[in-house]
This record gives structure tokens, sequence and C-alpha cells, in this order.
């Protein structure tokens, strides 16, 4: 039998290429504490969501200890207030637990009420601050108005929200980089990717830093491989799959 050519390779994609920073995105600590061994990992993300999930039940508690294991990447812990004054006092709280600790105020609260006048105040008094739940070119510009000449601070675009609209996130990406220029202690966040392609493309436009899930990351050991030897282990896949289920025709 006549085997199937492939046609001509296209670049291979390697890990050890990448300068965009990747965060695992996360809240249990085993998982957590297995990405810190990855030397590709450079910081932490969560949020209350993933900790609900995770069965966290005492929030400082957690955080307090995910904090004594890892003392020195930076880790995002998120506010849960829904008002300005309630987002402040936790957030003023949050910052004490550790010098790498980046608190996570999110772009508007439950009644679409911006948050830009407390980013403002926390960013100019030392605060660092990771302002996430962005989807539009026009909220990174007035956080990062916002932001100007405060403490280093990270701008989370949810990019992979924004596909999920059928709409395409690299025009906002690249669109938010540029409008981040002026403003040196922000850093774009490409958040909530879907698939670990978008690492290539986040690195690829030059954002800053991207957060993973423990499930994309797991990924990482397919990047650069043979497509044809790929191919051939999801046929082998199906087959075993076949006779381990005992079909017959």
């Amino acid at each position: 039998m006549r085997m199937l050519q492939g046609s001509p390779k296209s670049a291979v994609p390697s890990v050890g290429s990448l300068k965009v920073k990747i965060f695992a995105d996360g809240a249990e600590k085993t998982g957590m504490l297995a990405m810190l061994e990855k030397p590709y990992i450079s910081g932490f993300t969560t949020n209350p969501t993933l900790m609900r999930k995770s069965g966290i039940e005492d929030y400082e508690a957690f955080a307090k200890d995910i904090l004594a294991a890892i003392p020195e990447h930076p880790i995002s812990l998120e506010v849960f207030a829904d008002d300005d004054a309630g987002m402040e006092r936790q957030a003023r709280r949050i910052a004490t637990w550790g010098r790498n600790v980046y608190v996570k105020i999110p772009v508007t609260n439950t009644k679409r009420e911006a948050t830009t006048s407390l980013v403002r105040r926390l960013s100019n008094e030392g605060v660092k601050l990771n302002v996430t739940a962005l989807m539009t070119v026009e909220q990174v510009r007035l956080v990062c108005e916002a932001l100007a000449g405060g403490a280093g601070a990270y701008v989370s675009v949810f990019a992979g929200r924004v596909a999920d609209t059928g709409r395409d996130p690299l025009p906002i990406m690249m669109q938010s980089l540029e409008v981040m220029k002026p403003y040196p202690n922000t850093e774009l966040i490409w958040a909530s990717p879907r698939e670990l392609l978008n690492i290539f493309q986040a690195d690829a436009i030059g954002c800053h830093i991207i957060t993973v899930t423990n499930d994309v990351l797991a990924k990482l050991s397919l990047v650069g491989k043979d497509l044809e030897e790929y191919s051939l282990d999801t046929v082998k896949m199906f087959h075993d799959d076949a006779q381990k289920a005992n079909f017959q025709l």
C-alpha cells in the first residue's frame, strides 16, 4: 500500500523560545505547588470561582497558606465585595499578606459601576493591582489612565471569553498593547485562554503575560510533536478503544 506523503513541515514551536510570561491559574494547592516546580511558570493567579470549585471555605487561610508556600512568585488574589468601600477594605487587607501579592479588582461592580476611582487611589498609594475582567480596548484605556504613575499593575483582558462570543481577540489584544505603551508600570495579561495555541499567539504579539489553567498547561508536553507521529498516535487510540470496547460488525 502506498503511504500518504506529508506536506512540507511548518515551523515547529518551542516552549524555550517563548518570551511571554506564563502564570498558572488555579486554586488547588497541590496543583499550584506542582506548577511551582516548572521553570516556565513565572507567577500565579486565582479567583473566587476557582476557589469555590476547589472547595475552599476559608479564603484568608487558603491565601496565607499558599503565600507561605510560594513567597517569591507574584500571586493575584481577588476581592469579592461589590462596592468601592468594601473592595477597598478587602484590598488593603489582602495587600498586607505578602510582598508578592497583586490585588485583583474587577473593572466594574455587578451594577456596571466603574472601579477606576478606587483603582487610582490604591495604585497611587502603592498597592500592586491586577485589574480584571476587561474585554474592550476602551476599558483598557480607562484603567491605564487610572493606573498612570502608580504601583506596578496587571491589566487582565479576558481574550478567551472574547473568543467565546465569536470575536477574534487578537485585534483587541494588539490594540490594548498600543494603548498601554505610555504606561510602563502596567503589563497586559491574556486571560482565560481556551487552548495551548493561545500561549504562542500571545507571545507572537508581544503580550507580557498569559494566565493558563493546569489542564491546558498539561498539553505543553505536546509542543513541537511531529504531526505525522501524532496522527498515528490518534489512529492507534481509536483502534485500541474499539478493541477494548469489543465492538463487532
